[in-house]
């Protein structure tokens, strides 16, 4: 019996006790106008649209107009949209410039993720890549639609509306049929190395 004690107590010294990994923080950040927001947490009874975007990206540039129309459609319905450059290079007046270039008049809140902080708690990989969170957690991540089949291949208008389709299932309480599916874009500079 001694013996069963001794060998327990060897074993339970010589493995270390390790700690449940701490839950990550979330994200507190603040967007090009000074603004600070949590955009992969919302509060009680918000949802957040959160697209990873470059202004390098043409795939991106080409989003904008839909990206802009899906925000504007959704916002009385409850919905905060937030654009994150995803980029070691941004400045504050290049997203500014690319924002009056391709996203005029529109009311989204823009912040640089230069530190990737955003970029790898959500696991953005490409842009445009669109994240749908509750205060439940996250509810959709993927393509804004098929309009890409790969890059450089695109069709002439998408036939699934993916985005669209996940923020009405939530919107209604519903689950999302499709909760992930593979956003076709410009691979975010930080995992390439």
């Amino acid at each position: 019996m001694d013996r069963v004690l001794a060998s327990t107590l060897i074993i339970s010294l010589a493995c270390p006790v390790v700690a449940a990994p701490a839950i990550p923080s979330t994200p507190r950040v603040a967007d090009i106008d000074g603004h600070v927001w949590t955009p992969l947490t919302p509060a009680s009874g918000e949802t957040h649209l959160v697209i990873f975007v470059s202004a390098d990206c043409p795939v991106s540039a080409r989003y904008a107009p839909e990206i802009n129309r899906i925000a504007a459609a959704y916002a009385p319905r409850g919905v905060r949209t937030f654009l994150i450059y995803s980029d070691l290079t941004a400045t504050i007046p290049a997203v500014r410039q690319n924002i009056a270039s391709f996203h005029p008049g529109a009311k989204i809140p823009a912040i640089i993720d230069a530190g990737f902080e955003l970029t790898t708690a959500a696991d953005a990989r490409v842009t445009p890549e669109a994240f749908v969170y509750t205060p439940a957690g996250r509810a959709y991540r993927g393509r804004i639609d098929d309009l890409y089949v790969s890059i450089g291949q695109a069709r002439q208008q998408a036939l699934h509306h993916d985005l669209r389709d996940a923020l009405d299932a939530v919107l209604a309480g519903r689950a999302v049929a499709a909760p992930v599916t593979s956003a076709v874009g410009c691979y975010i500079e930080h995992l390439r190395k």
